[in-house]
């Protein structure tokens, strides 16, 4: 590509080196992970294949060193160790547990052979002679000059191979997974293929030199655009099912913490916040939804005394005669018991003391259970323990069986 500036090398590489930016404190927390490593040696070469190809960065190297296309075996190399780096990922990617002693096989062959391939590239262009500077043309102009004729074909044949590799490894794939990861893959596929046509035009343009005819625009222009257009669409592939997978989490956790705000409403007046983790506006949703199930189990705690397992029982029978599944019908009969346990709690409550477990100490200095009442929740609710269990109590606060028993224990109270 001629752009004389490099921005369009330098602007992606730098858009890499944020990435990678966000990935070294993990690597340094957990140095001996595979997969992480894979990802953060792929992100490396790519910023490097980035910076080295950009016209002015190959225009310093060969100032530097005093040798015309010095910089030229520089970004070969980076090139092989790029499509290397792809095949590892995928490897260490695409093995379970199980397989990671097979997969550490394969990643040291697949490292082996791009060594070779690297240290081939370096030697044939020591023993090759390019006097004349190119920045743009050097596959073309010099695809007939002994040993830099060799080490062309050697880093595209490289790259070609690793190219197809890539290609086949991520389609086989892409069929036994699905969502993120399976989107994730077929952009990858892409790069490869944008990058298997990356290397047709630059054959092509070989060719046509050894044919004496000048076809240099496939591989100056096309060639070059296609390659930075498959870096960047492969990168993406390899972000989105991590983006994805924690877009999910996140979707997640804010689904929970609204799910589960019925429930915090209804103990609301029960509860006793002695710590407050999510104090402020840019607190995360995680301690949100910590700070939530945290309140709910104060609250049930302080109405336990007041759960009745006869109530629980009619809500259950109840619940079965709607046809419910029998997930809803426990849950309901949870909600129903725990609805009107919050009521008879606010109706006996002494007047004017600490709605919370701090203000009611029974015997034993038991705190939240009155003598006559004391009781664990357990041994009338079954769900509040459950991962997934107030989830479902706070959904089912809204069926007519917890409204019924919520509006009776209310009449109970206006009757006294």
């Amino acid at each position: 590509m001629n752009d004389p500036h490099g921005l369009a090398f330098y602007v992606p590489g730098t858009f890499l080196a944020l990435i990678l930016g966000t990935r070294i404190p993990a690597l340094w927390r957990h140095p001996q992970d595979r997969l992480l490593r894979s990802v953060c040696v792929l992100l490396t070469t790519s910023i490097g294949v980035f910076f080295s190809c950009a016209v002015p960065t190959m225009a310093a190297v060969n100032r530097l060193t005093g040798v015309p296309n010095a910089a030229a075996p520089i970004v070969y190399s980076l090139l092989t160790a790029f499509s290397g780096a792809n095949i590892l990922l995928i490897i260490h990617w695409s093995r379970g547990p199980d397989e990671a002693d097979r997969a550490a096989r394969w990643a040291r062959r697949c490292t082996a052979v791009t060594a070779a391939v690297i240290v081939a590239v370096n030697v044939l262009f020591l023993l090759g002679d390019t006097p004349v500077e190119r920045l743009t043309d050097l596959d073309t102009y010099y695809a007939s000059t002994p040993f830099i004729r060799e080490m062309i074909l050697l880093y595209l044949l490289a790259h070609t191979t690793a190219g197809v590799i890539g290609s086949f490894l991520c389609a086989r794939w892409a069929r036994e997974v699905h969502g993120g990861l399976k989107a994730g893959l077929a952009l990858i596929t892409l790069g490869y293929l944008l990058n298997l046509s990356y290397d047709v035009l630059k054959f092509s343009a070989i060719g046509a030199r050894w044919a004496h005819r000048d076809w240099d625009q496939l591989s100056t222009r096309y060639a070059a655009a296609l390659a930075s257009l498959s870096a960047l669409v492969a990168g993406l592939g390899f972000v989105l099912p991590l983006l994805s997978q924690r877009l999910a989490a996140y979707w997640d956790m804010w689904r929970r913490f609204y799910q589960l705000r019925p429930l915090w409403r209804e103990l609301r007046e029960a509860m006793h916040r002695s710590i407050d983790l999510a104090a402020g506006p840019c607190t995360s949703i995680e301690i949100r939804v910590t700070q939530l199930e945290s309140d709910i189990h104060d609250g049930i705690l302080a109405v336990s005394p007041h759960l009745d397992a006869r109530q629980r029982e009619r809500a259950l029978e109840e619940a079965r005669r709607s046809s419910r599944s029998a997930d809803d019908v426990v849950a309901i009969a949870d909600a129903a018991a725990l609805a009107h346990a919050v009521v008879v709690w606010g109706r006996e409550r002494p007047a004017g003391k600490d709605t919370g477990l701090a203000g009611q100490v029974g015997p034993a200095g038991l705190p939240g259970l009155p003598g006559p009442f004391r009781q664990n929740h357990r041994s009338v609710l079954t769900l509040p323990d459950h991962p997934a269990g107030l989830v479902r109590m706070s959904r089912a606060l809204s069926s007519d069986v917890v409204k019924s028993f919520r509006d009776a224990a209310a009449l109970e109270d206006s009757r006294r």
